[in-house]
């Protein structure tokens, strides 16, 4: 249990924070190149969900090993 609780709160702040600072140079990348307005409300949000969804993945893989430890206490 102790080494799920250390991975979470080193780990997951870590990957949160890279897929901010992702989105932030995504975002300032689009406005250098003039992008529409319209990639804001549908594309960016996608491009968003899906950086959230593969850092999800990632963090699953990374404690699979001690949940399944753990579970098979």
């Amino acid at each position: 249990m102790k080494n799920i609780l250390l991975k979470t709160l080193l780990f997951l702040p870590l990957m949160v924070f890279i897929d901010y600072l992702i989105m932030m140079i995504i975002g300032c990348a689009t406005c250098l190149f003039d992008f529409e307005t319209g990639f804001y409300n549908c594309t960016y949000c996608i491009i968003g969900k899906s950086l959230l969804a593969i850092t999800l993945v990632i963090y699953v893989m990374i404690i699979y090993t001690d949940l399944k430890s753990l579970f098979k206490k």
